[in-house]
């Protein structure tokens, strides 16, 4: 699967997000090992604690579908709400959307981010995102 294919996932699973508290839309397309994608988009509630972030939804998502052989390649986010500019130091998980993926991604997976202009991305690794990960038992 190419980088916009799995971006093209990315973005439409962003327009099903549930946001009504923030307006701002997040979609996670994630690329498993085994070739199958998982998708995920942003679900707030009014009891802040509870809203569920696209990447972790994706990640459950990938858990769910491929039990323990859930391992992550590839990462694409989209951001609708994101301008260009903004991109490359707002379009990137939050810090515990990170450790999340850390669990089932290497520090060397590819992390992609698109905005508001689909034609423009920007990309990062999970180590550069996350430098220094706490890692269980998944990833050694």
């Amino acid at each position: 699967m190419t980088d916009d294919e799995l971006m093209s996932v990315a973005r439409e699973v962003a327009g099903r997000a549930y946001c009504p508290y923030s307006g701002f839309r997040v979609g996670a397309a994630l690329l498993s090992r085994s070739g199958q994608v998982h998708a995920g988009c942003n679900v707030e509630n009014a009891s802040y604690g509870v809203t569920i972030c696209a990447e972790r939804g994706a990640l459950m998502s990938g858990r769910a579908a491929e039990g323990e052989e859930f391992a992550i390649a590839r990462v694409a986010l989209c951001l609708p709400g994101i301008p260009r500019e903004e991109l490359p130091a707002g379009g990137w998980p939050c810090g515990a959307c990170r450790q999340a993926l850390a669990e089932f991604a290497s520090d060397e997976v590819m992390v992609l981010s698109t905005g508001e202009d689909p034609g423009f991305m920007v990309t990062s690794t999970m180590g550069e995102l996350l430098p220094m990960a706490f890692r269980g038992a998944v990833l050694k």
